[in-house]
């Protein structure tokens, strides 16, 4: 019992704009996530529309609290409002995460962009492929560094920078990327995701906001003088002021404060040790001492660092994984004995034989930087190269020998012992007893799948890798696509949908997923509790990918960490100490690491440390003083000596964030609730012909399709249904037919006897009509916005309010005769929303207003900074010329006292010409905050346009 009015007002309610100081503003993807938001989510978002966007503004909310999410739901409402230029920038491991994010959150298509796919396209003529139509691109740092001149080409919409505190060192000459893409994203709306936006020193703020924006804080060096000096010497005045600066631009939120609406899991770590046969020990020591060696010529010198890493990682795996490496550089010696034979002594770097076997690898090729090294291939003979790589050949034919003669693993044997324990805690936990075992080797997978069906695992194995070729995986994605054929799980892309169908088959089916680097990103397995990290990686930033695939958001059980360590091996040992003592992996609460990974600029650099320690030390005393250096090294990284400085300065009292959350939390599921009723009831009036409708389940059925409402299909997993939103097509088409419509003035009877519940304010409404028209009113100014505007009165000529008006609209009705409007009748009713019009301007101008007073009160503190920075800058001179005419007059030397004389000269003729300067330079630095200011009241003019949409004639009965 809906009529074309009400359906018109709910599209127009639907998609209007609201002011981000309201719910309201995030409508739009509110009713398109299919994911349960949290009001500090909410929060977050609404900020950063309040910032406002054309800047952009820094999320730093604790790890573990969705920042990906936050940022998506701004993405998502800029997408439903056509604004679609949009550019994420991350670390590489996070690409495909983000991509499958954006899709399986809030169904938003994207592409991330490398060099590959970018190549192809302008071969096929794209001119600019990070200009794409409806997908947001995603690429990495590096990538976007590289691409610079590209990317500043497009007119961004918003760019989102994840791990933003890579960013956080911009003011310095030596951070080429970061300095790179400030110049390159100059003057396009930003968000910055970090949880770390402020780690050793005040002067990372300064970057960060300066990245935002140039107009908070004067230049690098008065920030230095005025708050850089360390929060013991900051005046209180001035730490007042630096907190009232960045306040507009940087949100943060805490774990501790949202702990109503968010359940903390724990990690339990699980060490597992094992002792390697004297075979095993013999193979590593041996292969670990060739690589130790100056001149080797299996591997290239120009990636001598890299490839060294890669086999360290093979060698620590499984000696499967090592024995085919052995070959593949045995292979390049006889390649490189052929060539010489036929007079060539260059051969090519490129080593896809060694990579092959490792996922992911791509990624710490992009970040790592190979330090020049001198090749001694020149300084050699014909013979002797030829006599030395024969040597070298014949010693990496013992070492393979020796590898293939080892036909089980004593690490694979600990894996029995510690799958058991594992399984053991899960079934105390009540947790799945699932386990997701992650191998740096495709060798080193196949071999556990074959180990672990021999010992009692047969039929409860599924793998996971980055070509997921084998016939186990054909099989379950043609069942999966079989099985979702009718439903939206299906993206087109095959690569997404055979990940999509290996998890689901995991969750559904196998016991154990055995994985490589592949699955530490972008997949989601909070069904699992148990992470096995049968290879250590070096780096903590991956580790923590891993373990965060399964103790993430939304994890209802602790989770369960099983590393193993190698008992003779005093190297692996210190880098299990370091990784479990200092970067707390390993236990604590969600997120424990944030801190300390925030420490890193790059985990690729701790990598190449590690790294040059295994090369480098020989003995045990070696190894142990290294790894002391790094801690200490670490120890002064991590420091927490800015956590007071940063409390006090990023953090809000936690009663007042958590009132502002509880009024979010009820207004958010008033608001959503209210959104979907009219998504519903606009649906079921316009697809009345199309489809069949069940109010029961929210899902209907058109063309032997069936589509169930987002809310429900979140509570109840149906195969075969298609999730419906308000960005589905078939909801954007019958929106825009409700818009559409031409509606004549007509009769409308509400039935109040016929709705299922109260309200209280339309009871003394029952028996009475009266008439009603709806404007729509679009204002212009700080922000775009739209107003449904309610006139209304009874046939006393009572005004019915605007909450009266919209409540009589949810309920059912019938349309009755077209009828005749009267003079006077249209023009109270014109009065009426005229006065209720001038009402709104008047509030969003008090808005404005105080926007404005913020904007100039924050060029003033600018423009101030600059001009204290010249007279600053002219008093120091001052000083030094004090300084050096007393040590001129203590000066008995005739020469040095000529030299002193002669120095002062110059300084005090540069400190005329600095005086005679100042009042110009004040002069430029106010015109520029004129020209600023003029730009902000261009913002703020207030341009209206009112719509008439309809009249009615209403009867309540």
């Amino acid at each position: 019992m809906t009529t074309p009015y009400q359906s018109q007002y709910f599209a127009y309610e639907l998609t209007r704009q609201h002011s981000s100081h309201s719910i309201g503003r995030l409508s739009q993807s509110l009713i398109n996530a299919t994911v349960d938001l949290n009001p500090h989510q909410v929060e977050a978002a609404l900020f950063a529309f309040r910032a406002p966007l054309e800047r952009g503004a820094i999320l730093a909310d604790e790890v573990g609290l969705g920042k990906t999410i936050e940022a998506g739901l701004i993405i998502s409402q800029l997408w439903a409002e056509r604004e679609r230029h949009i550019l994420v920038i991350v670390p590489p491991p996070l690409r495909k995460q983000w991509n499958q994010e954006l899709w399986e959150k809030f169904y938003i298509p994207s592409i991330i962009l490398e060099s590959k796919n970018f190549n192809e396209m302008v071969r096929s003529g794209h001119r600019n492929p990070f200009l794409q139509q409806d997908q947001i691109v995603i690429t990495s740092y590096q990538y976007a560094r590289n691409k610079a001149d590209m990317l500043q080409k497009v007119n961004w919409d918003l760019i989102i920078f994840d791990e933003a505190h890579r960013m956080r060192n911009v003011y310095k000459k030596s951070n080429k990327i970061g300095r790179t893409l400030r110049a390159a994203t100059a003057g396009y709306p930003k968000i910055l995701l970090t949880a770390t936006p402020l780690q050793n020193s005040l002067m990372e703020l300064y970057g960060l906001i300066s990245f935002i924006d140039p107009h908070i804080f004067g230049d690098e060096t008065t920030f230095r003088r005025q708050f850089a000096r360390g929060a013991k010497e900051m005046s209180e005045i001035d730490f007042i002021d630096l907190k009232q600066r960045i306040k507009p631009v940087c949100h943060r939120t805490l774990r501790r404060q949202v702990t109503e609406y968010v359940n903390y899991t724990q990690r339990i770590p699980i060490t597992q040790e094992f002792m390697p046969t004297n075979t095993e020990w013999e193979l590593y020591e041996k292969v670990s001492a060739y690589l130790q060696r100056e001149q080797l010529f299996a591997l290239p010198t120009s990636q001598r660092a890299l490839m060294t890493l890669v086999v360290r990682k093979l060698l620590a795996s499984s000696s499967f994984a090592i024995s085919d490496t052995l070959l593949s550089l045995i292979k390049r010696l006889e390649q490189l004995l052929l060539e010489l034979e036929r007079g060539k002594t260059e051969i090519a770097a490129e080593h896809s034989g060694v990579y092959a076997d490792v996922d992911e690898f791509d990624d710490t090729m992009e970040e790592w930087e190979e330090e020049e090294q001198s090749s001694y291939i020149g300084e050699l003979s014909l013979d002797e190269m030829k006599r030395l790589i024969q040597e070298e050949k014949q010693e990496l034919e013992e070492y393979y020998l020796v590898a293939k003669s080892i036909k089980e693993n004593s690490k694979a044997e600990a894996l029995l012992i510690a799958l058991e324990k594992g399984f053991e805690k899960l079934r105390m936990l009540g947790a799945n007893e699932k386990a997701v075992i992650f191998t740096e080797s495709r060798r080193t997978q196949a071999y556990l799948r074959e180990f672990l069906e021999r010992n009692g695992y047969a039929g409860k194995i599924v793998l996971f890798n980055g070509e997921n070729q084998d016939e186990q995986a054909k099989q379950i994605y043609e069942q999966w696509l079989e099985k979702h054929q009718h439903d939206d799980k299906i993206t087109g892309s095959k690569t997404a949908d055979m990940r999509a169908a290996l998890v689901e088959y995991f969750k559904e089916q196998a016991s154990i997923m055995i994985a490589t680097e592949s699955a530490s990103e972008g997949i989601n397995l909070q069904f699992c509790s148990l992470v096995v990290n049968y290879d250590l990686p070096w780096n903590p930033q991956r580790i923590e990918q891993r373990i965060g695939r399964c103790h993430r958001y939304g994890q209802t059980h602790d989770v369960v960490v099983i590393n193993f360590l190698n008992h003779k091996n005093e190297a692996d040992k210190k880098v299990y100490e370091i990784l479990s003592e200092k970067f707390r992996l390993f236990e604590g609460v969600f997120g424990s690491s944030d801190e300390v990974l925030g420490a890193l600029e790059s985990g690729v650099d701790f990598e190449k440390r590690i790294q040059q320690i295994y090369q480098t030390c020989r003995t045990a005393e070696e190894i142990e003083q290294a790894f002391k250096n790094l801690q200490a090294e670490l120890d002064e990284q991590i420091q927490l000596k800015m956590k007071e400085t940063r409390m006090h300065l990023l953090e809000n009292f936690d009663d007042e964030v958590r009132e502002k959350l509880r009024d979010h939390y009820h207004q958010t599921s008033l608001h959503l609730n209210r959104m979907e009723r009219y998504l519903w009831n606009l649906s079921k009036y316009e697809g009345a012909r199309e489809a069949t409708f069940d109010d029961e389940t929210l899902s209907f059925v058109k063309e032997h399709e069936t589509y169930q409402m987002i809310s429900q299909a979140k509570k109840q997993e149906r195969a075969n249904v298609h999730h419906y939103r308000f960005s589905h097509p078939l909801a954007q088409k019958w929106i825009e037919q409700a818009k559409k419509r031409k509606l004549i003035p007509k009769e409308i009877t509400f039935r109040y006897s016929d709705y299922e519940g109260k309200v209280s304010i339309l009871e003394q409404l029952i028996g009475k009509e009266g008439w009603l028209s709806l404007d729509l009113l679009h204002v212009q100014s700080l922000e775009n916005e739209q107003h449904l505007v309610f006139s209304a009165i009874d046939l006393e000529g009572e005004q019915l309010d605007q909450e009266m008006c919209e409540k009589i609209f949810e309920l059912p009705a019938v349309e009755g005769e077209a009828i005749e409007l009267s003079e006077s009748v249209c023009n109270t009713l014109r009065r009426i929303s005229q006065g209720q019009q001038e009402a709104i301007l008047n509030e969003i101008m008090e808005r404005a207003s105080a926007y404005l007073d913020s904007e100039l009160e924050k060029l003033e503190k600018w423009s101030q900074d600059l001009k204290n920075k010249l007279e600053k800058d002219i008093d120091e001179m001052t000083v030094e010329i004090e300084h050096l005419k007393r040590e001129a007059k203590l000066t008995r030397n005739l020469a040095e006292k000529l030299e002193k004389n002669k120095q002062i000269k110059e300084l005090e003729k540069k400190r005329n010409e600095m005086r005679r300067n100042l009042y110009d330079q004040q002069d430029e630095i106010d015109e520029q905050k004129d020209r600023l200011f003029e730009e902000i009241e261009k913002k703020l003019e207030q341009r209206t346009k009112t719509e008439h949409l309809f009249t009615i004639k209403w009867r309540i009965v």
